[in-house]
């Protein structure tokens, strides 16, 4: 038997398959038919403002010959995005069947839906056949497309993508907190080094991951409705004496949610796009690498994890609990990077006025925002099931009394500054005794009574121990936000 002929079709991507639970919230937003539905949302909004006009200017149509709709045949118009289901969506395919052209078939299925006004509003009722000439009036796809990918993109991101990341930074945030006193052995360049605290590590997470907050939630989401190459040339000459640019700036910013670009070619520029997506994108690359540190946290043995009853690690090591979570929101990252590279780079270029590349391109944006959203869960679910493990912790932290090798030879220099004698060539003293030897409490004892510090350093420096040589990390947490 064939796969292609089981219905319903299978999926193709693993997005809308294995992982559709996690990444099904998008399909609101980012789907085809849900830049179907924004597309009429935009052709019916622009249909009531050409024939209603400004908010306080008596109801006068921008277009002459036009008269006012009722309250009664706005609400008929804007349900008709309201209503796209399953029905709409097979209606919507029989049109683009035979016109090869989504935009345009959007227009028929809004003709279509008003031949269906008069039986529910009347026979007197405006929106009739002559009125049809208004849908899609002065427009060129662009006009309409820009729009609705603008407002999906922006419901997108903030009713789904920018909840889920604030999920993963309060999460830290909390045990930033949490563990914010916790001592940590710190390794750089994979070698033991200068202790901190796991919530101070975390809370590191924090402030980079919020920086790129403030740029996502402070983006500009710009459209344009302008015509075919942005000059309202057909606006002009079909009425003349219309502010089509006081038309243009109203609908896009008021009617339309989004900031008005008012100097474009057949299509909005895509700046604002590249400039999110390579946000989101660093944003990945921040989780990513929060992942490969708890990755490699959990294979030292600093963090523990919670089995999942009934679930199999290994399928022929039964002991095993595999960091699967993060291992799958690390690829998951890395694949949405890509797409969201690939958009950044390529929507800011057009040939000329326009070329048809950035249609292909941008119908890609929720594949590239689902698998971040797919590794969004991932991490979530990771960094709910791990926890320090004390005892590991500790046992680092108390085999690696080196360490303080950097406060004691840091307070060596701090002394011969001060001029007391026999401080000189205090890294190169420290680095006898510590380097490439395993030492203990003791041995730093010793050390620092055979040196001439005075009694108040030698008694803070013996106070000292891997544990207590945190600085002020747990301080520093307290900015992570």
């Amino acid at each position: 038997m064939n796969l292609t002929d089981i219905t319903p079709a299978i999926a193709l991507t693993p997005l809308d398959g294995r992982y559709h639970s996690a990444t099904a919230p998008l399909v609101e937003y980012l789907s085809e038919p849900a830049l179907n539905r924004e597309r009429m949302r935009v052709e019916v909004e622009w249909m009531i403002l050409l024939a209603n006009g400004f908010d306080g200017n008596g109801n006068k149509p921008v277009v002459d010959g036009v008269q006012p709709f009722s309250e009664e045949e706005i609400a008929f118009l804007r349900a008709i995005p309201e209503n796209f289901g399953a029905e709409g969506i097979a209606r919507h395919a029989a049109h683009e069947a035979v016109t090869h052209h989504d935009v345009k078939a959007v227009e028929y299925y809004i003709d279509d839906q008003i031949d269906l006004a008069a039986g529910e509003l009347g026979a007197d009722t405006k929106l009739n056949d002559r009125i049809k000439t208004l849908v899609h009036f002065a427009c060129t796809s662009e006009d309409i497309n820009n729009l609705s990918i603008a407002r999906c993109v922006k419901n997108a991101m903030e009713k789904v993508w920018t909840p889920a990341f604030k999920a993963i930074v309060d999460h830290l945030a909390g045990k930033a907190e949490e563990y914010r006193d916790m001592p940590l052995l710190s390794l750089t360049h994979g070698q033991p080094a200068t202790p901190t605290t796991l919530g101070k590590e975390l809370a590191v997470y924090v402030y980079r991951l919020n920086r790129q907050l403030k740029h996502i939630e402070s983006q500009e989401y710009l459209g344009k409705i302008n015509g075919a190459t942005g000059t309202f040339g057909a606006h002009l000459a079909a009425c003349p004496d219309v502010d089509w640019i006081a038309v243009s700036r109203e609908f896009v910013t008021n009617r339309m949610g989004l900031t008005w670009n008012p100097l474009t070619t057949q299509i909005e520029s895509h700046d604002w796009q590249a400039e999110l997506y390579s946000t989101v994108s660093h944003a990945n690359r921040i989780m990513h690498n929060l992942c490969v540190d708890v990755w490699m946290y959990i294979s030292r043995g600093v963090f523990a994890q919670v089995p999942v009853k009934g679930a199999t690690g290994s399928s022929t090591m039964p002991h095993k609990v595999n960091p699967i979570r993060f291992e799958n929101a690390e690829a998951n990252f890395e694949i949405s990077c890509s797409l969201l590279d690939t958009l950044s780079a390529t929507l800011v270029e057009s040939r000329w006025q326009r070329d048809l590349t950035d249609s292909t391109t941008q119908r890609n944006i929720g594949s590239a925002l689902g698998y971040s959203l797919l590794a969004l869960h991932n991490l979530l679910g990771g960094l709910g099931s791990i926890h320090p493990n004390a005892h590991v912790i500790e046992h680092e932290l108390d085999t690696n009394w080196e360490v303080l090798g950097e406060p004691i030879q840091t307070a060596m220099r701090a002394c011969e500054l001060r001029g007391l004698p026999g401080m000189d060539k205090p890294y190169e003293k420290v680095k006898e005794l510590m380097r490439g030897h395993e030492i203990g409490k003791e041995d730093v004892e010793r050390f620092i009574d055979q040196q001439s510090f005075d009694p108040e350093t030698a008694a803070r420096l013996k106070a000292l121990t891997p544990a207590t040589y945190t600085g002020v990390a747990s301080k520093l947490v307290d900015f992570a936000r």
